[in-house]
């Protein structure tokens, strides 16, 4: 008898497939990086984040409080490290705090 080659793959390796092949990865990378950072900083950061977004590798965080705007940005390579460690990949270089 001959051995079968398996074509099986797993359920996220169709989907990062699928999300590549529809141009969609650009979409995708924006939703992870405000994911991870929502979860990296925690509910009481979250609170005061009114948006957050991807442009040329560099995430924009838009912030309701001009006290934790100062303060987060003391840490800004920090934060880049463990968002990118978060998601598990480089997928931002830089953050800016608006």
């Amino acid at each position: 008898m001959s051995k079968r080659n398996s074509n099986e793959e797993t359920i996220e390796d169709v989907i990062k497939k699928l999300i590549k092949s529809y141009g969609m990865s650009k979409n995708h990378d924006s939703y992870q990086a405000e994911d991870a950072f929502k979860k990296v900083m925690g509910a009481p950061i979250a609170k005061y984040t009114k948006e957050v977004y991807i442009k040329n590798k560099r995430m924009y965080v838009k912030l309701t409080s001009s006290v934790i705007r100062e303060e987060l940005s003391m840490g800004k390579s920090k934060i880049v490290n463990m968002v990118n460690e978060e998601i598990g990949r480089v997928v931002i270089l830089d953050i800016v705090f608006v």
